[in-house]
């Protein structure tokens, strides 16, 4: 399966132990996706294939996974515990938004930060046994992610809600691996340079959180 970064790696360690899997494979999922985009020089390339995953995505409703790890964890950790292969596959919009050729105008920045980050969130926070409003907290985090990852400068742009996300927001004791992630995207809007990932500012960081939860 393609690899988590050091921050959801560590998040994903403070997630108990028996929702730890579904966790790991609705993140790992999310990774998967990303890597398409990220890899694909051709989009007409990289459209085929998250078009593959998002049908593929959808049949896991009808029929067994195909052999293929990420979707056979899926198939093994999510559909048992309520999650449906249709509302995996639309995670697939919002990283298709990526792929166009253009800069990306405001109202594309919202379906990124709608379908891949506050979905993410919300079907996290759903594995995690815990009802709480995450959607904005997880579109902020989409757009630092993306910020960091692609430079794409309308993203830096979008992230004037990050702060108030990550400083005023008190996340319950179940759903903090989230409010880790959310917290280190309030930190990346503040900055004028972005740390690396997994550094040890940044896990002291999501250890305050953990005991905080703020």
């Amino acid at each position: 399966m393609t690899p988590l970064d050091p921050d959801r790696t560590l998040a994903l360690s403070y997630v108990p132990t028996s929702r730890r899997a579904a966790v790991g494979a609705l993140w790992h999922l999310d990774a998967a996706l990303g890597a398409v985009v990220s890899g694909g020089r051709e989009p007409m390339i990289a459209r085929i294939k998250l078009a593959w995953w998002r049908e593929a995505l959808e049949r896991l409703d009808l029929a067994p996974p195909p052999a293929e790890p990420t979707l056979e964890a899926a198939a093994a950790h999510l559909l048992p515990r309520g999650l449906s292969g249709a509302e995996l596959s639309a995670m697939e919009a919002g990283w298709a938004v990526l792929l166009g050729e253009d800069a990306l105008s405001p109202e594309e920045l919202q379906t990124y930060a709608q379908q891949r980050g506050a979905a993410l969130f919300r079907l996290t926070a759903r594995l995690l046994g815990a009802e709480a409003e995450t959607e904005q907290a997880g579109r902020c985090w989409a757009l630092a992610d993306l910020a960091r990852h692609s430079g794409e400068p309308d993203s830096g742009a979008a992230l004037a809600g990050a702060r108030e996300a990550a400083r005023e927001n008190s996340w319950p004791a179940a759903l903090r691996p989230l409010g880790m992630l959310a917290v280190l995207a309030g930190r990346d809007a503040q900055a004028n340079a972005f740390e690396p990932q997994g550094s040890p500012a940044r896990m002291l960081r999501m250890l305050k959180h953990r005991i905080t939860g703020r």
